[in-house]
């Protein structure tokens, strides 16, 4: 009986050192794989890329190139901020199945993270602005973090499912979202078949650098400079330049008055190209149920305007961060006008819970 648990011992010791030993190899055939793997990953990947344009000195450069990287700068942003901002963190319009797939795909072509990673952490945004829970505050983490560094903090690494059920319920928006290099690697690729390797270079690198950063803007510059039109409870604001360079994203601070608007540009004279484009593809079907801004919020900084559309602002002004319903309420106060106004409420703080 001894003598069998020894073998028994003496092999489960022999199939350990196996183990080991094949491990120990991997590891050796792999060293340089796993050095790669380390260096251009995260930070380190993100700083190298801002170095790769530079290689358009040594080889050749087209005009179609150039005109590739400012139509590609356009068509992400748009999908940026009509796709992952717009429709999957706000639900500001509906999509079909299709148009939905392919507007978190032309977001994800921006290599900025999938779509369920993306809008379940600007979720979060809304519901903590500014706040020590705020995964991107200028205020509380300073420039650097809130422009870029937050995204390689391991605590915002996982994607936060629970923020966005509604999108993760989708097995062809979980399935982009994981495999989230496909989108960028096929631009890539179709920017170097189009136009070689100043495609490459140019098209497609030095378009999402642009891409990145103007994006990260939004996150940084508006809650530091700029116009605060609404009290909002937190430091977003209106910045007309950063409107014209993310094609309506810089006007922060409306949006965060009443983030459920597809519209972020609420007067004339505030330019939003991006809902521009979404109103005229509603005209032809593909979108439908576009969001606008009710009244009692866009005039809430306007008492005489508000008492012209019978609508009369309460004595006391409080947070309006996340929706603005306690500041104002309307002379017509039955019961199926609170009903409204109190399911409007439930359903945006189930939206951002």
């Amino acid at each position: 009986m001894s003598t069998t648990i020894e073998n028994k011992i003496e092999s489960s010791d022999h199939d350990d050192l196996a183990e080991k030993v094949q491990t120990a190899r991997y590891k050796s055939k792999n060293w340089f794989i796993r050095m790669l793997g380390s260096s251009f990953s995260g930070e380190n990947m993100f700083i190298a890329m801002h170095f790769i344009p530079l290689a358009g000195f040594f080889t050749e450069v087209t005009a179609t190139a150039w005109v590739l990287c400012a139509v590609l700068y356009f068509v992400r942003m748009f999908f940026i901020t009509a796709g992952y901002h717009r429709y999957f963190a706000h639900r500001a319009f509906r999509l079909n199945r299709f148009w939905q797939f392919m507007f978190a795909f032309g977001a994800q072509t921006s290599g900025q993270k999938g779509v369920l990673w993306w809008s379940g952490h600007h979720r979060e945004h809304h519901k903590y602005s500014d706040k020590l829970e705020d995964p991107h505050s200028l205020k509380q983490y300073g420039f650097y973090e809130s422009h870029i560094g937050w995204i390689f903090n391991p605590k915002h690494k996982r994607v936060p499912v629970e923020k966005i059920k509604d999108f993760a319920k989708y097995p062809e928006i979980r399935f982009l979202s994981k495999h989230d290099w496909i989108a960028p690697w096929s631009l890539g690729v179709l920017s170097f078949l189009i136009a070689g390797w100043g495609g490459l270079w140019i098209c497609f690198f030095l378009s999402t650098i642009i891409t990145y950063h103007s994006t990260f803007t939004i996150n940084s510059l508006t809650h530091k400079w700029g116009k605060k039109r609404y009290q909002t409870g937190d430091e977003s604001r209106n910045s007309w330049v950063l409107a014209l360079t993310t094609l309506g994203e810089g006007w922060h601070n409306n949006h965060h008055f009443y983030q459920h608007s597809a519209r972020q540009g609420w007067f004339w004279y505030e330019i939003d190209i991006t809902y521009m484009i979404l109103k005229a593809m509603s005209w032809v079907g593909i979108v439908k149920d576009l969001r606008d801004v009710p009244a009692k919020f866009k005039f809430a900084h306007r008492p005489e305007k508000l008492r012209e559309l019978g609508i009369e602002v309460a004595p006391e002004r409080t947070n309006t961060n996340q929706l603005g319903s306690k500041n104002l309420k309307s002379k017509s106060t039955g019961s199926k006008s609170e009903k409204r106004r109190k399911n409007t409420l439930r359903n945006h703080e189930e939206m951002i819970a």
